[in-house]
């Protein structure tokens, strides 16, 4: 991915290709649900795939259940949870369903991200019914498909197709698929102390707006990059990074970011340019305004201000504008 520039300004996180994302097949309209039907997701197929090369697995159809099929359901046996027929408990592909997860983990190299079917026995991410031995159903399970494979790669950003109708979590699941599609291109490109320590200054404002104690976690980390073996830090960074992306940013820790920023100004702006921004931060944490005004404004003092570092920062534009994720948080 290379780093296109609006204006000459700040870092536009733009994908020259699409990026690779693993998805559930129901979600793309393909008829491999137990009743022979789909459940297509119209954000998915129209704005995501405008970005995303969707890569479909339906486990259930891969493990031979068939189309359709009688219906399976996770069912409490001891400490542990299967998938099991509705009608026939008999039926059990719970060790096939984790069999192929296995193999099709090791097909997902180049996918940067994966969008789960919610409540599904195989696909479900989280509080997918599980059945007690009274046979009543608690919410609390993860489907056998999901759970092998979040367990197997979990640094890849994973999310379920409900959730992406929340707007402070679609933003925050697409914002993690681009860092994780670059993180992906620097390890497959050659990793190097120098690389590392650029990448991490690149989304240090990313980074803080997560989590302060993480940036000066991962800042220290960095600062052995030449001294210690590198393979071995970079995979500890990768993890601590995309663990501390899965939190969602709050509205006071995005202005903390913007308050950041703003200092880089002061020597630049007037006194009622400046007024305006801190109204408009201000705003923003009232929940008066969404979080694209302020950054707009910032963005259009740095076009006339420039500064090489803020230019570097893919917090000013973490996703192409064209998704517009901070028009409504």
């Amino acid at each position: 991915m290379n780093k296109e520039t609006e204006t000459g300004t700040v870092a536009e996180a733009v994908a020259l290709d699409k990026i690779q994302v693993g998805i559930s097949s129901c979600l793309l309209g393909q008829e491999v649900r137990f009743d022979g039907g789909h459940k297509r997701d119209s954000y998915v197929n129209g704005t995501l795939s405008e970005y995303f090369d969707f890569i479909p697995f339906c486990p259930e159809a891969g493990v031979g259940l068939g189309i359709p099929r009688q219906p399976i359901r996770l069912v409490r046996q001891g400490k542990g949870v299967r998938a099991v027929g509705t009608r026939t408990p008999e039926l059990d592909p719970t060790d096939d369903l984790a069999a192929f997860a296995s193999r099709t983990v090791s097909q997902l190299t180049d996918v940067s991200g994966y969008i789960l079917k919610k409540a599904s026995p195989s696909c479900g991410m989280e509080r997918v019914k599980v059945y007690n031995d009274k046979g009543m159903p608690e919410r609390n399970g993860v489907g056998i498909y999901a759970g092998v494979l979040m367990e197997r790669l979990p640094l890849l950003p994973v999310e379920e197709e409900g959730r992406l109708g929340d707007a402070v979590l679609r933003e925050n699941f697409i914002e993690r698929v681009f860092v994780y599609y670059r993180w992906q291109r620097l390890r497959r490109n050659g990793l190097t102390a120098h690389k590392l320590v650029e990448f991490h200054a690149d989304h240090k404002y990313l980074i803080m707006a997560h989590s302060q104690e993480t940036y000066r976690q991962l800042g220290r980390m960095v600062a052995e990059a030449g001294k210690e073996q590198l393979e071995p830090l970079a995979d500890t960074y990768g993890a601590e990074l995309m663990a501390a992306l899965k939190r969602p940013v709050k509205p006071r820790q995005h202005v903390n970011v913007l308050q950041h920023l703003l200092g880089y100004l002061k020597d630049h702006i007037d006194k009622l340019d400046r007024e305006e921004m801190v109204e408009s931060i201000e705003q923003y944490r009232q929940g008066l305004v969404p979080l694209i005004v302020p950054i707009t404004l910032i963005r259009h003092h740095f076009r006339r201000y420039p500064d090489p570092y803020v230019m570097r920062q893919y917090y000013m534009s973490p996703h192409p504008k064209e998704l517009m994720l901070r028009n409504r948080i």
